[in-house]
């Protein structure tokens, strides 16, 4: 049975996934969904325990993006409506930053929408993650586009811990999703940031017209660069962009893809991002349960998200507690008081098909 191989797999012999045993789980139908749901989260506490790492980001830059991805209702491109803003005063960015600390997040991200940062702009990104690091303590992270080396180890160098930068779907689709910028250049960015001493983070956005197969290339693709943390977006459709009229995932698609996720990612922080309101709706819980163990909280880039409040209330009903690093309470921004993985630990599951005791 391939759940029951699956299980051998990732907590016996503590190994992820192969590409074949992947495959096989992800044949079968999704009536059997309880079950996978119900693997995905043994793993998920195996692995990394029962924390849910919670981050909120502030679109510092918006619009005006000269790429075309398809997805993106900020590229100039696009007749989307979205506002056009140039990067916000380093105020404005530090009071979004407070916000974020006292939302009880650890990670705060600064996005800008770019092909990647000239120098008027990073000198200025820097500047706001050193004014934010002063004014809140909290860990930084930024998503600014493509990276050459030597911007990759400034960032990293101004104490930047994590870097997003996602792949956005698989090798074979990404074509169909992207013209103005190849793979290759996004995975090399990736490895840049890595090269510098920064934490990745790398995902993208499910839905996009990928079979199921390639969303298990993709899974693949990002388990291959060995990400800190995996973002996973559903995608809700942006008027004016090429996918507006794209059918979104149902919630047992969306469902099994996370749990798939763990499965073949499973020490990784795998994060529920934009779009997890208007695909999983109510289901949002199962989301936690199928192996998800981080969430945006707040805002979006372009979209409006749900209160803080909300997905706290949701973890207390879940049992799941905020991570947190150590020491002075969770926002510590020095080389030893983050927390970069999951814990990997080791709590003792119930074989699938065993009796509870």
């Amino acid at each position: 049975m391939p759940l029951a191989a699956a299980e051998h797999a990732l907590l016996t012999e503590r190994r992820p996934l192969t590409r074949d045993e992947a495959l096989a789980v992800a044949a079968l139908p999704l009536d059997e969904l309880p079950s996978l749901v119900a693997l995905a989260h043994k793993v998920r506490l195996a692995w990394c325990g029962p924390e849910v790492e919670l981050e909120s980001l502030i679109n510092a830059k918006s619009g005006a993006c000269p790429e075309d991805c398809a997805f993106c209702s900020q590229s100039v491109r696009f007749d989307s409506g979205v506002d056009v803003y140039a990067f916000l005063d380093v105020d404005e960015i530090v009071e979004a930053a407070h916000a974020t600390r006292a939302a009880g997040a650890t990670q705060f991200c600064i996005v800008v929408a770019v092909r990647g940062p000239e120098e008027r702009l990073l000198r200025r990104v820097i500047d706001a993650v050193d004014a934010v690091h002063r004014e809140t303590g909290l860990e930084v992270a930024c998503s600014l586009g493509l990276l050459d080396t030597a911007q990759a180890e400034r960032l990293a160098k101004a104490g930047v811990r994590r870097y997003n930068h996602n792949l956005e779907t698989c090798r074979e689709l990404f074509p169909q999703v992207c013209t103005t910028h190849s793979y290759d250049d996004r995975v090399d960015t990736a490895r840049r940031a890595i090269d510098a001493g920064m934490e990745l983070c790398c995902g993208g956005i499910l839905g996009m017209g990928e079979s199921l197969e390639q969303r298990i290339d993709f899974a693949f693709e990002l388990a291959s660069l060995n990400p800190c943390e995996v973002p996973i977006n559903l995608l809700d459709p942006r008027p004016g962009t090429p996918l507006a009229d794209h059918t979104v995932l149902s919630p047992r698609e969306a469902l099994q893809a996370i749990a798939l996720f763990r499965l073949i990612l499973p020490g990784a922080w795998l994060r529920l991002a934009g779009g997890r309101e208007r695909v999983l709706g109510e289901l949002q819980a199962m989301g936690l349960l199928a192996g998800a163990n981080a969430l945006i909280i707040g805002n979006y880039l372009t979209t409006t998200g749900r209160p803080a409040e909300a997905d706290h209330a949701l973890l207390e009903a879940l049992g799941m507690p905020a991570a947190e690093g150590p020491g002075e309470g969770r926002f510590i921004v020095d080389a030893t008081g983050g927390h970069p993985m999951p814990a990997r630990r080791t709590i003792p599951v119930t074989p699938l098909g065993a009796p509870s005791r």
